[in-house]
């Protein structure tokens, strides 16, 4: 996609914004956009000092979600915000001769129902079962048309907040960097060399904490949720000290 397209949709989702917040203000009511990705969320969070007569926030359907609604509220402490966001669990008829499935395999059959991506949020995927956040006045369509998946024949049932707990799975990862850079950290997350990444925090894939960052040398603070498109999440669970060569230990989470 060329850079005038991307300014282009940077532009309209921008309008979509501003249409969002007025109408909040105006009307005195809350708003939610459709699911956002990284790049759009990224946006969202730099227009808030435009929208400073409001409350704005993201969510997803549970704390680590990557997909998110942007949400603008009112002031006035009586508003409550009630997302719009349901969780389906997709689970095989008969485990007994499922398939393995992986979120492309979920992701696709979805889509192929004539869905949008912006109606869908995270899809987690669990060893006999996957968990769909997606935009609530999507959920009986999804319920009654999901039907198969690849050549498994599935169920849809929609999980009630209240009853959906979820333990992210991570991989510790240790090793010692000479400082704690962004592209280090990167570096031993992955497994990769650093002259291999840095061309993607350059092109703009890697956020912390939702906020794009362009720069290698940014120095993540302990707790920071770094995520990079297209190979995953870790968390920088901070220093332990130095190494004889003046080296830092450090400890990450890779979710899994």
């Amino acid at each position: 996609m060329g850079s005038g397209n991307l300014e282009k949709d940077q532009y309209l989702l921008e309008k979509r914004f501003i249409e969002l917040s007025r109408n909040a203000y105006q009307r005195d009511f809350i708003t939610y956009s459709d699911f956002l990705n990284l790049n759009e969320l990224n946006i969202f969070q730099s227009l808030r000092p435009e929208f400073s007569y409001l409350k704005m926030e993201s969510f997803g359907g549970y704390e680590l979600a990557e997909r998110q609604i942007a949400v603008f509220r009112p002031e006035a402490p009586v508003f409550y915000a009630d997302y719009p966001i349901c969780c389906l669990k997709i689970t095989p008829l008969n485990v007994k001769f499922a398939e393995s499935l992986n979120h492309r395999d979920y992701l696709g059959a979805i889509l192929n129902l004539g869905l949008e991506r912006t109606c869908l949020g995270d899809i987690l995927v669990e060893d006999d079962a996957a968990y769909l956040f997606c935009l609530e006045r999507m959920t009986d369509f999804i319920r009654e048309n999901l039907t198969r998946i690849r050549h498994t024949s599935v169920y849809v049932e929609q999980v009630e907040a209240e009853d959906f707990h979820y333990e992210p799975k991570y991989k510790e990862v240790g090793g010692t960097v000479a400082s704690v850079r962004l592209d280090k950290l990167l570096a031993l997350a992955f497994n990769a060399s650093r002259s291999s990444l840095t061309g993607l925090i350059e092109g703009g894939k890697v956020f912390v904490n939702g906020k794009l960052v362009t720069s290698n040398g940014y120095e993540p603070k302990e707790g920071d949720l770094v995520s990079v498109r297209g190979m995953g999440r870790f968390r920088f669970q901070g220093t332990g000290g130095q190494s004889k060569k003046g080296r830092e230990y450090v400890t990450l989470w890779r979710y899994i």
